[in-house]
This record gives structure tokens, C-alpha cells and sequence, in this order.
């Protein structure tokens, strides 16, 4: 992994804001105008051909208070990585990698719907998991507890 972490370093210089690693896993955080350059690269260059999993994080109070994070496995190398990409609650909008990884369609799905992330360029960005008529996005640390008051 450190050949990744360096490689990246070279290539995308002003992208990364922080690389870290537990076990043998590896943590790049990027700026978020770099996540599609970024991803085709690793998947290109490093073979991390299965996206496993897009979820979002909510950091209430803090600024850029969401934080997109994506899991990649390449089969090939046995290798896991992951992108943590921080969205300003203000404009939160991220590019979409569907064109990388096709999984990412249900995967951005739930992430807009649960959190209110938009994608730029998803084929398909509609509620996945709620009803259109749901005011609101359930897994933001400011929606109520109890849900909202239907009339």
C-alpha cells in the first residue's frame, strides 16, 4: 500500500489532504473536485475494481459537516482502500462515479436520500429508501428523533 500512497502523492498533489493507515488498510482523504480524476485512477492504475460500499457521515457543527466515504477492494492485489471525501453542509454536492464503478448508482441513491448529497451527473438520483413525500433526510443528526409530524 505504501506504492499507492506514494503514487497518489505524485499524481494528485493539491488533491490529498490526508493519508493514514491501520493494519493494512489505507485512508486517503481527498478534496472533492478530485473524486472522479481520483477513482478512475486507482481503478486503472491499481486495479480496485469493486466499490463496496458508499455511505455518508454527518459531523454536526463541524464545517464541511458531511463526510462521503467509499470502500474499494481490488480483487486482484487483495487490497482495501478508502476515500474519505468531506461536503460542505452549504453545497453539498459531490460528483458521482457511476462512470467508474456502476455500483455506485444504488450506493449514491441511498447516500442522497438518507443525508441530502446530491450527485453531478448521476443517471438516476431519486429516494431510494423513502417516499418522495418524506420531508426531510432521516440519518442528519438534526432530523427528529421521532420522526416528522404528518398532517
Amino acid at each position: 500500500m505504501d506504492e499507492v500512497a506514494s503514487r497518489l502523492r505524485e499524481k494528485f498533489p493539491d488533491a490529498i489532504t490526508n493519508i493514514s493507515s491501520f493494519g493494512d488498510e489505507l485512508t486517503v482523504t481527498i478534496k472533492k473536485e478530485s473524486i472522479l480524476a481520483l477513482s478512475r485512477f486507482l481503478k486503472d492504475e491499481f486495479s480496485f475494481d469493486f466499490l463496496v460500499d458508499v455511505c455518508g457521515v454527518d459531523y454536526l457543527g463541524r464545517e464541511p459537516r458531511f463526510e462521503v466515504v467509499y470502500h474499494l477492494l481490488s480483487i486482484r492485489s487483495r487490497s482495501r482502500l478508502r476515500l474519505k471525501v468531506p461536503v460542505p453542509g452549504e453545497s453539498s454536492t459531490l460528483d458521482s462515479v457511476c462512470s467508474v464503478w456502476k455500483a455506485a448508482n444504488w450506493f449514491e441513491r441511498e447516500v442522497f436520500d438518507m443525508y441530502g448529497i446530491s450527485f453531478n451527473g448521476h443517471p438516476d438520483l431519486r429516494r431510494i429508501l423513502n417516499t418522495e413525500d418524506v420531508g426531510g433526510y432521516p440519518l442528519r443528526k438534526d432530523f427528529p428523533l421521532k420522526g416528522l409530524k404528518r398532517e
